[in-house]
């Protein structure tokens, strides 16, 4: 007889302007976010990804915040999308400042 653990299906998602990647993998159950990550050889395809720094969620929930654990600590669940987020290149806050200042000014 041989112990195996229980294991559940995630994906592990990543986009970029041009290109997506979406990978499904069967791991043991207790794997975090973070092992899911490494384990399912996205950086392979996207060897900019710095896990160490990258913000991660699941469907959206950015993880580390509003009380959800880290990317390190979150136990994914079956059928759990953990999304792997790049970083702003501009405040989004600032864009809509300048757009609004450029239709004002515009209009004048």
């Amino acid at each position: 007889m041989t112990d195996t653990k229980p294991t559940i299906v995630v994906e592990v998602a990543y986009a970029l302007p041009a290109k997506q990647k979406l990978i499904s993998l069967t791991v043991p159950v207790g794997t975090t976010a973070l092992q899911a990550v490494e384990q399912s050889g996205i950086l392979r395809d996207f060897p900019e990804i710095d896990v160490a720094e990258a913000k991660m969620g699941i469907f959206s929930q950015v993880l580390g915040t509003k009380g959800l654990p880290g990317p390190d600590a979150y136990e994914m669940q079956n059928r759990d999308r953990v999304e792997i987020y790049r970083p702003l290149i501009a405040d989004p806050k600032e864009v809509r400042r300048r757009r609004a200042e450029e239709a004002k000014n515009s209009k004048d």
